[in-house]
């Protein structure tokens, strides 16, 4: 392959060249970062030690197994609701309770904690609803608009097959769109870790990795500030490839008739 080829679109790229370029790319930047020079931000070796007396001094392993925690739970609750939710909008009478959902995205959290810490009983039931209300509101949009591509011909397939109605709602929204859905998963975890800081920010007494974000941030701990951030994106990266694969082996059928990023 001539490199110029690189810089055209859609051009077919082996896997391990993709993965030779992203790691070449990575320590370009790392490079870059550890020789710049800038007093404004701290080096490489100043974030490696501060991760370090994070892990040995301040229970950062700890601290980030009660976010995971919160993030899973999050998760698996809005998915649930979200599901459930757009299976019913296949029935006219339920349609405006699944818009209405989503229209509910444009609302900030701001106006709606208040409400939040009424009804829960503590700070982790508290965390645990407003980070699925607000991963639960984006998943909705998103099955809504996907529903909406749906053909008539899927339809009228199962229904030459002898099923009816609700049992039509379950092979082709539940099992049909099981690719589907599991790629939002992927979304709603990477809009839960974004949201975290904010959620664990109410309640900072009950830990979470997010808290101790925010109290590195607010003594200006720099070096700190970016360990915890690059612990994030190292969990989060992680729990991003475990669902793909996953989705892989569930649905294989899922990357039929789509343009491959890796041949």
């Amino acid at each position: 392959m001539k490199l110029v080829n690189l810089l055209l679109p859609f051009t077919p790229v082996r896997a391990r060249w993709l993965q030779a370029m992203v790691a070449a790319q990575v320590a370009a930047a790392l490079a870059l970062w550890a020789l710049g020079g800038s007093r404004a931000l701290p080096s490489p070796r100043e974030v490696g030690a501060a991760w370090v007396d994070l892990v040995a001094h301040q229970g950062l392993l700890a601290e980030l197994w009660v976010s995971v925690k919160v993030s899973l739970l999050a998760l698996a609750l809005s998915t649930l609701a979200a599901v459930a939710v757009a299976a019913l909008a296949t029935a006219p009478l339920f349609m405006p309770l699944a818009r209405l959902s989503a229209a509910l995205r444009f609302l900030g959290f701001a106006g709606l904690t208040y409400v939040f810490m009424l009804v829960s009983g503590d700070a982790i039931v508290l965390r645990v609803a407003i980070l699925a209300f607000g991963m639960f509101v984006f998943m909705v949009t998103a099955l809504l608009v996907d529903m909406a591509g749906t053909s008539r011909d899927q339809v009228d397939h199962c229904r030459t097959l002898g099923m009816h109605h609700w049992r039509i709602t379950g092979e082709v929204v539940l099992l049909g769109k099981a690719d589907v859905i599991l790629d939002l998963m992927r979304q709603n975890a990477a809009i839960g870790w974004t949201l975290l800081t904010l959620v664990e920010g109410l309640t900072r007494s009950a830990g979470g990795i997010g808290a101790m974000l925010l109290n590195q941030n607010r003594y200006f701990l720099l070096a700190g500030v970016f360990a915890i951030q690059a612990t994030i994106l190292a969990v989060g990266l992680a729990q991003d490839a475990l669902l793909s694969r996953i989705k892989d082996i569930a649905c294989p059928w899922g990357a039929l008739g789509k343009e491959q990023a890796t041949t």
